[in-house]
């Protein structure tokens, strides 16, 4: 039997890789199951709006647009051309971003626009039309054959953090706030992203997320949200699958997908947090301890969470019914 096709789109920049997701499969061209990811497929079975952002409509105009408009009328793009003429049961409408203050009003804007085209739509959200966490995917290059075998690379430091300068949200700046208190309290770690600012002394971007966590025994994975019990991101998925033993800061769906002891929890991003990453991070006991868990939540990721395997299931569900 052939796969049913999964094509994609997205607002996300840059994000047309014909191969993506295929590092999420340990067999070639995307394929999982019964379903195979070919997001530039120009007739997919289904398709995935992945964090897909409608057109806002447009701000009032004035009267010399109007005029302008009337003699000139620029036509309108209609959405569904985008669509590839899938079916709205077969469009799925998943929000991957969390539901900070700053954008609420958007994401949900998009949930209505999803609802007139869209036959599943779901965000880690209580307001989304069905609220669930985001299936995993993650940003190591390594393929998916290597991670599923691998033992523990060799560790040979303590703790890293990858992160960036955006300041955009109050999450945003409460994340910057924290790297300043951890270096006035003279935390030993290396910081890693784009954008940081100068006082940072940050080492930069990196090109490859392995080269940065991979050789170390914890990771600070600290979420820009942790105010519900849906949101959790490839922060957690990354660290884990680096068989980092994460440091974490973030709501509680992390406690319903893995199991108990394979991240640590930073209590809170204060003083309180830096003296336990401070405890946490002096010598590699707590990996140790914990390295079975992190065995166990990795094979969760690679085979459960997984963004793939969650459209699988979605297929063999929606053929079935």
């Amino acid at each position: 039997m052939n796969p049913k096709i999964i094509g994609t789109i997205t607002t996300y920049p840059g994000m047309s890789q014909s191969d993506w997701l295929w590092q999420q499969t340990p067999h070639n061209f995307g394929k999982w199951g019964n379903i195979q990811m070919l997001a530039n497929h120009p007739e997919p079975d289904f398709l995935l709006m992945y964090q897909f952002d409608f057109p806002r409509q447009p701000k009032q105009q004035s009267w010399m647009d109007k005029i302008r408009n009337y003699r000139h009328p620029q036509p309108e793009i209609d959405i569904r051309e985008k669509f590839r003429n899938v079916p709205q049961e077969r469009i799925i409408y998943l929000i991957r971003e969390p539901p900070l203050a700053e954008v609420i009003e958007i994401t949900k804007a998009n949930y209505e626009q999803a609802k007139l085209y869209c036959g599943y739509i779901s965000g880690p959200d209580d307001f989304a039309p069905k609220p669930d966490y985001m299936p995993a995917i993650w940003y190591h290059s390594n393929s998916f054959r290597e991670l599923n075998e691998m033992p523990p690379p060799a560790k040979t430091k303590f703790c890293s953090w990858i992160t960036s300068g955006v300041s955009r949200t109050a999450n945003h700046r409460q994340r910057l706030d924290f790297i300043k208190l951890l270096q006035q309290q003279k935390l030993d770690f290396d910081l890693y992203g784009r954008n940081l600012p100068i006082w940072a002394q940050g080492n930069g971007t990196v090109n490859n997320k392995w080269h940065a966590v991979a050789p170390y025994y914890y990771n600070l994975a600290i979420e820009n949200y942790a105010e519900n019990d849906l949101y959790v991101s490839e922060k957690l998925w990354d660290a884990l699958l680096a068989w980092c033993l994460p440091i974490y800061y973030g709501g509680a769906a992390a406690d319903k997908l893995l199991p108990a002891g394979s991240f640590l929890r930073v209590p809170s991003l204060d003083e309180k947090g830096v003296q336990f990453i401070k405890e946490v991070v002096a010598n590699a006991d707590y990996w140790h301890e914990a390295r079975e868990k992190i065995a166990e939540a990795r094979q969760i990721i690679l085979h459960e969470l997984n963004l793939l395997n969650w459209l699988s299931n979605f297929e063999s569900q929606e053929i079935g019914q």
